[in-house]
Order: C-alpha cells, then sequence, then structure tokens
C-alpha cells in the first residue's frame, strides 16, 4: 500500500488514516479513535450492569445457577474492552466494513481476504467475550454466600 500526501479526500474502500496516523489493516485494526471510545464506553456500561446484577443477586439470596445470569453483562463489558484495546470492531469485521472517520460514516473493505481476515478477528472476539463471560458466571455461582 501507498500513503499519499495529497490533501484530496480518500476514494471509498481506500484505507484511511486516522489523526494518529493509524490505517486500516486487516484482521488487526478495523476502527478510529471515536468507534474506540465508543467502545470503551460500552465495555464501562456492560461492567457497570455486570457489577449492579451481581450485587442484586447477592443480596436477593439467589441460588448459585441463577448467579450465572451476570455471564451476560460481563461478556458485553469483555466484547467492549476487548474491541477498544484491539482496535477492532467485531460487527464490523463480520460485515466487512471500517469506519477511521466520524461515527456512523463506514466505508467498505474492497477485498476479499482482507474481508476473511476480518470476520476470523471477529470471531475470536466473539470467543474471547463468551469465554470471558462465562468464566466470570462460573465464579459468581462458585461464592460461598
Amino acid at each position: 500500500m501507498t500513503s499519499s500526501t495529497s490533501a484530496a479526500a480518500p476514494l471509498p474502500g481506500t484505507p484511511q488514516l486516522d489523526a494518529a496516523g493509524t490505517r486500516y489493516q486487516p484482521g488487526n485494526c478495523n476502527i478510529g479513535p471515536a468507534e474506540i471510545a465508543r467502545r470503551r464506553q460500552a465495555g464501562h456500561v456492560g461492567l457497570l450492569v455486570t457489577i449492579i446484577v451481581l450485587g442484586v443477586l447477592i443480596l436477593a439470596n439467589a441460588p448459585p445457577i441463577i448467579r450465572l445470569l451476570i455471564a451476560l453483562p460481563a461478556a458485553g463489558a469483555a466484547a467492549g474492552y476487548l474491541q477498544a484495546g484491539l482496535k477492532f470492531c467485531a460487527g464490523f469485521g463480520s460485515r466487512g466494513i471500517f469506519n477511521f472517520g466520524e461515527l456512523g460514516q463506514t466505508e467498505p473493505v474492497a477485498d476479499v481476504a482482507a474481508r476473511a481476515r476480518d470476520r476470523a478477528r471477529a470471531n475470536q472476539i466473539f470467543l474471547g467475550s463468551l469465554g470471558i463471560g462465562i468464566a466470570f458466571g462460573v465464579v459468581a455461582a462458585l461464592l460461598p454466600l
């Protein structure tokens, strides 16, 4: 790939640079600062929901099997944090798009091989989030309460 010093806007489907000079990298980086912040915020919200749900379940003396329910918000929190940390949106990766501009503005990934790498990374994030959520649920179920 070559980069241009021209001030012209990039053509659709052309890798873009964000303010930090980050570029779309198949299977590695498909979101810029605004999208990263959005996913980090989703992680914060998911973590807060996880803590609240766990607190309610503990106060209600919920049986261990019911405490497994925190796996859902914990997986959501993990998904947000993983995507922010990896600078990669799993949803975008599975749909074959990327965004380094303003929220809501996406560009298609034109290369078939790049889309395949993006889908593979999206699946890794999904499975990682699921694993983290299940681990939190199991820990909550095993708490001696």
